[in-house]
C-alpha cells in the first residue's frame, strides 16, 4: 500500500503523537516514516542514565555539528538530535516542564489566536498521566486537577532514587533565599525543587514507548522506520505525497489530505527546502527548482546557550567512574537489570529551579539543572567521571535574543543541514549566564552543600571579573538541545506556517514540530513539542470532520 489519508515524516515527539491521534478513530489510514531505527533495540534507551551513551552513536542521534560559532571563538559546536522512533524524548534527560505561562500568552500577542497558555494548557494535560505519590506535596487535589491530566500517555514522575547531593543543592537554593517549588508545571514555575521525570517502571517513558508502543498494531497506522525524506511531491500548489529512501530503494507514498512534517527544527526546514519552498535566492544557489517562495524557512533558530559550574566533592556520592566506584556500579547494574531500581534509573538532571537573574526581570528568566556528576562535554568526554568525583550546576539563559539559522550544504538530501544558531550574537545572552554563574556560586557557597565541597573546577574560583567569566562563557558555552523556531507560525512576512500550522501558500502541508515556535518557551522544549502535536492533531481531526459533511 503506497496510499494513505495522512503522511507524517518524522517519529519524533510530536510525530509520535500525530500517528496515534489520527488514528484513534479508525477512519484514517496513515504513514509514519522514520529515518532512523525502531527505540526497542538499544537498552541504553530505556536506561534513564544511559543517556550519555547515546550521545556516541550515529544509529540513535543525527550527531549534527554547527556551522563555527563567530561569537564563542569559532567553535564548530555539537548538535546532538534523536534519529530512532521516540525523537530526542528517546535520547533526553526526560525532564517534564512545559515553559512558563507567559511564553504561551506572548505567542498570542504576536498574532498567533489560539496559542495562549489556557489555549494550550488543556493539551499538556490531555498529553499526561502525573503520578500521585507525591500528592501531598502540591497545593491540594483542585490544583493536581487543574494543572494536570491524570490519564494521558505520558508517564511523569518523581523517580525513585535520588543522590543525596540533589537533595543538598535543593536546601541550599532555599538558604540561598529561593523558595522551594514542588511542582515547576502548576500555580507558579519559580524556585527550586526536583524535577519530574518522564518515567515509568525505572525506565524512559519516550514518546514512542508513550503513543506508538499501544498502538502499532492498529490496522491503519504503518510505521516505516530506516525511511529518509527526500522531497515533498507538490503538485499546483497541492502536497500530495513524499519520495523518500528505504533500504536502498527510492519509494515514493501519496496522501489523499495532508503531509505532516515533525522532523525538528533542524530537519523540517531542510526538507522544505529541498521540496522548493524557501528563499529563492537558496534553492537557486543549490539547484533546486522553486516551488514557493517563502522567506522565513530555517530562518529564526533560538536555542538555549548553557555553561557548567562544577564542583569537586569531599566525598563519594557523585556518579563516577572512578576506580574506586567499580564495585558500586557493579551492584547497581544488578540492581537496575533485576529491579529496574538503583542509580541508573536516575535521569541525571534530578533537580533545579527558575530564578531571575536580576530584580528587574517580571518572570524567572534563567534555568538550573543539577546534575551529580562532572560536565563531560555532551557525553563526549569522559575523562572527567574518571579523573572526579565533583557534581555540575548547568546554567541556562530561557530567552536568548540571539537568532540563527539552518540552511542546506547541497540538494542531497542525505547530506546533513547547515545550522548556524549564531550562538551569543547578542551580548546580552553572554552577561545573563555570568549572571547565572554568579546565582550558581550563591548555591554552592550555603552549608547544605558547602560542607560537601572541594574546590570550584570549572569556571574557577580565579574567574572573578565580569570581563574573565565573560570570556570564559565564550569558551565553554554548549547548547542544551532546545533548538526551536525555523518554521515559524505567524503572519508576517517570515512566518511558514498559519494559526493551524498549514504551510503558507501550499495546501495539504503542515510542520508540526517545535520549529513553529515565534519564540523559545522558557524550560525544556519536549513537553511543548508533545502539546505541540496534540493540538495540531485535534485541529486536524476538527477540519476533517468538517470537509466530510
Amino acid at each position: 500500500m503506497n496510499n494513505y489519508d495522512f503522511v507524517v515524516v518524522g517519529g519524533g515527539s510530536a510525530g509520535s503523537v500525530l500517528a496515534n491521534r489520527l488514528t484513534e478513530c479508525g477512519k484514517y489510514t496513515v504513514l509514519l516514516l522514520e529515518a532512523g531505527p525502531s527505540d526497542k533495540g538499544n537498552p541504553f534507551i530505556h536506561m534513564p542514565a544511559g543517556v550519555a551513551a547515546l550521545m556516541h552513536s550515529n544509529k540513535y542521534n543525527w550527531r549534527f555539528w554547527t556551522a563555527p560559532q563567530t561569537h564563542l571563538n569559532n567553535r564548530e559546536m555539537f548538535q546532538p538530535r534523536g534519529k530512532a522512533l521516540g525523537g530526542s524524548s528517546s535520547i533526553n534527560a526526560c525532564v517534564a516542564i512545559r515553559g512558563h505561562a507567559w511564553d504561551f500568552d506572548h505567542w498570542a500577542s504576536l498574532g498567533c489566536e489560539g496559542w495562549a497558555y489556557n489555549d494550550v494548557l488543556p493539551y499538556f494535560k490531555k498529553s499526561e498521566t502525573w503520578a500521585v505519590e507525591n500528592s501531598t506535596a502540591i497545593e491540594g487535589q483542585v490544583n493536581l486537577e487543574k494543572f494536570h491530566g491524570l490519564s494521558g500517555p505520558l508517564n511523569i514522575v518523581s523517580p525513585s532514587h535520588r543522590n543525596p547531593l540533589t537533595n543538598a543543592f535543593v536546601q541550599a537554593g532555599v538558604q540561598a533565599g529561593f523558595h522551594h517549588n514542588s511542582d515547576f508545571n502548576g500555580a507558579q514555575q519559580e524556585g527550586v525543587g526536583h524535577y519530574r521525570a518522564y518515567q515509568k517502571g525505572g525506565q524512559r517513558c519516550s514518546n514512542a514507548r508513550a503513543y506508538l508502543w499501544p498502538v502499532q498494531s492498529r490496522p491503519n497506522l504503518t510505521i516505516k522506520t530506516g525511511s529518509l525524506v527526500h522531497r515533498v511531491i507538490i503538485q499546483n500548489g497541492q502536497a500530495v505525497g513524499v519520495e523518500y529512501g528505504w533500504e536502498g530503494q527510492s519509494c515514493k507514498a501519496t496522501a489523499r489530505r495532508e503531509v505532516l512534517l515533525s522532523g525538528g527544527a533542524f530537519n523540517s526546514p531542510q526538507l522544505l527546502l529541498l521540496s522548493g519552498i524557501g528563499p529563492a535566492e537558496e534553492l537557486t544557489q543549490h539547484g533546486i527548482p522553486l516551488v514557493h517562495e517563502l522567506k522565513g524557512v530555517g530562518k529564526n533558530l533560538q536555542d538555549h546557550l548553557d555553561v557548567f559550574l562544577v564542583m569537586r566533592t569531599r566525598k563519594r556520592w557523585p556518579i563516577s567512574l572512578h576506580p574506586l566506584s567499580w564495585f558500586r556500579w557493579l551492584v547497581q547494574l544488578l540492581k537496575y537489570f533485576a529491579f529496574r531500581q538503583g542509580e541508573l534509573t536516575s535521569n541525571l538532571a534530578e533537580a533545579g529551579g527558575f530564578v531571575h537573574s536580576s530584580p528587574d526581570e517580571k518572570i524567572p528568566d534563567l534555568q538550573l539543572h543539577f546534575v551529580p556528576l562532572a560536565a563531560t562535554k555532551h557525553g563526549l568526554n569522559l575523562w572527567p567521571l574518571v579523573r572526579e568525583y565533583a557534581y555540575s550546576i548547568m546554567v541556562y539563559d530561557l530567552r536568548p535574543l540571539s537568532r540563527g539559522t539552518v540552511s542546506l550544504r547541497s540538494s542531497n538530501p542525505e547530506d546533513a543541514p547547515w545550522i548556524d544558531p549564531n550562538y551569543g550574537a547578542h551580548q546580552r545572552d553572554i552577561s545573563r549566564l555570568v549572571k547565572g554563574i554568579r546565582i550558581a556560586r550563591q548555591v554552592v557557597a550555603q552549608k547544605a552543600l558547602a560542607e560537601m565541597n572541594r574546590e570550584e573546577i570549572s569556571p574557577g574560583a580565579e574567574l572573578q571579573s565580569d570581563t574573565e567569566l565573560e570570556q570564559w562563557v565564550r569558551e565553554t558555552a554548549e547548547t542544551a538541545y532546545h533548538p526551536v523556531g525555523t518554521c515559524k507560525m505567524g503572519m508576517d512576512e517570515h512566518a511558514v506556517v498559519d494559526m493551524a500550522l498549514r504551510v503558507h501558500g501550499i495546501h495539504g502541508l503542515r510542520v508540526v514540530d517545535c520549529s513553529i515556535m515565534p519564540t523559545i518557551v522558557g524550560g525544556n522544549t519536549n513537553a511543548a513539542a508533545t502539546m505541540i502535536g496534540e493540538k495540531a492533531a485535534a485541529m486536524i481531526l476538527k477540519e476533517a470532520e468538517i470537509k466530510s459533511t
